[in-house]
């Protein structure tokens, strides 16, 4: 197997890591990487932060990896090797009636990635996470010793490796559990919200299967909070996606692009764009579940220093905590048009699961030093209010703060320990957190 030194980066483009790279296309060649040389493997680095990152080290490149195994169209079970495409996935099996149970706001994360990070969705509050659809998954740990693990056949193993960001084996295959669509499309209900408590009692009252909230992150006083609603069910319609081809950004935009003026102005106009009475139309399933790929590179929206995405979530009953890190955004003048709210259910597969039941925020920041400090605050009042920050998103917290958010991580570090007892799937997230460091 060929290595061949590479610089790449997390998707926020703010950590950034050089080393000796590997792509296998057969599993044969993967089983000869982890016998020899093993190291710890990615997808598609769409993870913003540095989970995927090995700087200094060697890594292994998963996106050859993408063949679909095997599918039982009358149960909907399907396996696939790690590196295939959640947005190919709804692109393949939609119109045969079935699409996964879970996708994030984007078609391009791995299923690997997916399985690492377990994600979350718009159907948060009904279906859970990514990991409580996997039925097995297939790991590749160092030595070669290739385990199919179940929730039943190894408890602890499987809830290690679900969110486990790639600690307890490179993950190689998966059956997913997949469920029924009547069709390519989604009913899709907009509203527009006018203020923060608004939004959660909307956010509270939904019975749709699918939903998310954008907030104006500028908005101030009695506004504070406002934006716009949205509800979805899988339906049927249009038999390809439709809209607008997805643009690229070609460039790295200069600093004045993301403006507050320039922000604020935009989130003015945006809001209005949902009529005050509100409306219901059909798109494709891919055109809302993954809003972020209208724009190919983004993160170049952000300038050369790229940006940080902060993402927690507070519990129901600390609602009031997650309206002051609102105000304290809309006063700071430094968010991007980017920020979401989502209500999320108790739903969650791993040790290191981000979900609990409750709000969750996510919203981007140009990489600047006032926008870190206003983050380390935000991580602050996310503690006091008992809430989690996101390992997919993360860049800037201290391994103290998230040791105490995840009151697993110890069994966890266990289980990585177990099954990595060399340490060759550290990656550059653990030794930030020193998550695989009992005692410190």
């Amino acid at each position: 197997m060929l290595w061949k030194e590479t610089d790449y980066a997390g998707w926020a483009r703010v950590h950034k890591a050089r080393g000796n790279v590997a792509r296998p296309e057969r599993s044969t060649q993967l089983t000869r990487l982890m016998e020899e040389a093993p190291a710890p493997a990615y997808g598609m680095l769409r993870s913003y932060n540095d989970s995927p990152l090995n700087d200094g080290g060697a890594a292994i490149d998963m996106t050859r990896m993408d063949k679909i195994l095997h599918f039982d169209p009358e149960t909907g079970v399907l396996e696939v090797e790690a590196g295939v495409q959640l947005g190919d996935l709804i692109r393949l099996f939609a119109p045969k009636g079935w699409v996964p149970a879970v996708v994030p706001g984007t078609g391009f994360p791995t299923v690997g990635g997916a399985i690492a990070h377990d994600i979350h969705g718009k159907n948060h509050h009904v279906l859970g996470s990514f990991g409580q659809h996997v039925l097995s998954v297939t790991l590749l740990q160092p030595g070669g010793k290739r385990v199919e693990v179940t929730a039943e056949s190894d408890a602890a193993l499987f809830r290690a490796t679900m969110g486990g960001i790639g600690q307890t084996g490179v993950i190689v295959s998966a059956k997913l559990q997949m469920i029924p669509t009547p069709g390519n499309g989604m009913t899709v209900k907009e509203t527009r919200v006018g203020s923060f408590d608004e939004f959660l009692a909307l956010l509270d009252g939904s019975d749709y299967r699918y939903n998310v909230g954008w907030i104006d992150s500028t908005a101030t006083g009695s506004a504070l909070g406002r934006g716009i609603f949205e509800e979805a069910e899988l339906s049927g319609g249009p038999d390809k996606a439709g809209g607008a081809p997805a643009l690229p950004v070609p460039i790295n935009l200069p600093g004045f692009a993301l403006s507050a003026p320039t922000v604020k102005t935009f989130n003015a106009l945006y809001w209005r764009k949902v009529p005050a009475r509100g409306r219901t139309h059909v798109m494709s399933i891919a055109q809302h579940v993954f809003p972020l790929d209208k724009l190919h590179d983004w993160y170049r929206l952000y300038g050369k220093r790229g940006f940080h995405q902060f993402q927690c979530v507070v519990p129901l009953q600390n609602a009031s905590v997650l309206k002051e890190i609102v105000q304290k955004i809309a006063r700071s003048g430094l968010a991007s048009p980017l920020a979401v709210i989502k209500r999320m259910g108790e739903g969650r597969a791993g040790m290191l699961s981000f979900p609990m039941e409750g709000y969750t925020l996510a919203i981007d920041f140009p990489a600047r030093d006032k926008a870190e400090t206003l983050i380390k605050a935000l991580e602050a009042m996310t503690v006091e209010a008992e809430g989690r920050l996101y390992l997919g998103k993360d860049a800037l917290a201290s391994g103290d703060q998230i040791k105490g958010m995840y009151p697993e991580w110890e069994a966890w570090a266990a289980q990585a320990a177990k099954a990595d007892p060399d340490g060759v799937l550290i990656t550059d997230i653990v030794r930030r957190l020193q998550l695989r460091e009992i005692g410190k």
